[in-house]
């Protein structure tokens, strides 16, 4: 039942361009190229990406998921780069409409841009699925270090909408990622399509519990007027966020619009800054912070609150004092010179503290030459040289 509803919220989920805005040729030297359906133009000749020898500025890939699909990626290069933007667009939506917009950004934020169609979007195989979104960027991400050597704490997240699933899907999995970037992100697929305020063990993109996974920092781009999705879901999201970055409440945008407000690029260019100055002694003081690792203790602590006893038997020394005997650590499951546990009670012939130790400085031996174990009756409260205090 819960795979056939799931299966239901996948189709109300994904709606995806038909026909798509673009398709895939080869061109002679093997190479793809992305041409517009309608026009039948070169998808870089809009944005100027023909350079004299006739070769792209975009790469454009077909990359086989585990899942038995092929789909299409476009690749960016932007030379004074240092990290780079791996982007999972929104629905009804695919690469072609995004084109332009890919290459603003790669512009704007001096960044590397990765951006992807699931299945069954544009000119990718298969179905949408909530699966097959997972296996897609999966193998998007595994091309970004094969073929382009980027590592993951070189790469930022993008995830719009939809794209908000399978981007916390991977960014729960990278504990060393540098950053995320969750714009108009929903909670979960039945919140979008029937408006719910609770879970199901079917429901897909739980956006809610791998928002809790993801170490780095995440800036949450949401609009307050959005009739899609609430915005208050994106302040769940950025309130459930380990490490959460100065969000941006788009005032009066909606669920589509928010790359027009002059705000959304400069707080986006201000977080891959702040992401491209962050060095490894913070990102580890960040972590060491949100592990909360206790301090070390001074193991040696004041005698003025240990008062010593005049018990004998089956109580060890005192850990906090050179004394041998302390009420304080009467009873302690840990015996504190062989670490032993409860020895004094289980093993006592053999133990190294069931006897309290000799305070006689002439006796060097605390242990019976013959046997070598403490508490031996053959040599118990003997001393040749002296009757020794302690006994």
């Amino acid at each position: 039942m819960g795979c056939i509803i799931s299966n239901l919220s996948a189709k109300f989920a994904f709606f995806p361009p038909s026909p798509p805005t673009y398709q895939i040729k080869k061109r002679d030297d093997g190479k793809l190229n992305a041409i517009y359906t309608s026009t039948s133009m070169p998808l870089t000749s809009a944005a100027g990406g023909v350079d004299d020898g006739g070769g792209c500025s975009v790469d454009v890939l077909s990359l086989l998921t585990r899942r038995g699909n092929k789909i299409i990626a476009f690749y960016f290069k932007n030379p004074y780069a240092r990290l780079t933007l791996l982007y999972s667009h929104g629905n009804a939506a695919d690469l072609g409409q995004l084109f332009d917009l890919f290459v603003q950004l790669k512009a704007n934020l001096r960044v590397n841009l990765m951006g992807y169609d699931y299945s069954g979007y544009g000119a990718s195989t298969g179905k949408p699925t909530e699966l097959n979104t997972y296996a897609d960027i999966e193998a998007v991400y595994e091309c970004l270090q094969t073929e382009y050597g980027v590592s993951q704490e070189d790469l930022i997240l993008y995830g719009q909408s939809v794209g908000s699933g399978p981007t916390l899907h991977l960014a729960s999995k990278l504990p060393r990622l540098r950053g995320v970037v969750l714009h108009s992100a929903i909670l979960s697929g039945l919140r979008v399509v029937c408006h719910v305020n609770c879970s199901f063990c079917f429901d897909i993109y739980k956006n809610v519990n791998k928002v809790r996974k993801v170490k780095c920092p995440t800036l949450v781009i949401h609009g307050t007027e959005d009739d899609v999705v609430n915005w208050l879901h994106g302040n769940r999201l950025w309130k459930l966020a380990k490490d959460p970055y100065e969000p941006l409440w788009v005032k009066g945008g909606g669920h589509c619009n928010l790359e027009l407000d002059p705000d959304y690029i400069r707080h986006l260019y201000k977080f891959i800054y702040d992401m491209e100055t962050m060095t490894t002694k913070t990102q580890l003081a960040k972590i060491k912070h949100r592990l909360k690792l206790p301090k070390k203790s001074n193991s040696r602590k004041s005698t003025a609150a240990c008062y010593c006893c005049c018990i004998k038997v089956g109580q060890p020394g005192c850990p906090e004092c050179p004394k041998s005997q302390c009420l304080k650590c009467f009873g302690r499951t840990k015996c504190p010179d062989c670490l032993g546990l409860r020895c004094c009670c289980f093993n006592w012939n053999n133990c190294c503290c069931w006897w309290p130790k000799m305070k006689c400085p002439d006796v060097k031996l605390r242990k019976c030459p013959l046997c070598l174990k403490c508490g031996c009756f053959s040599c118990l409260g003997k001393c040749g040289q002296c009757i020794c205090s302690c006994w």
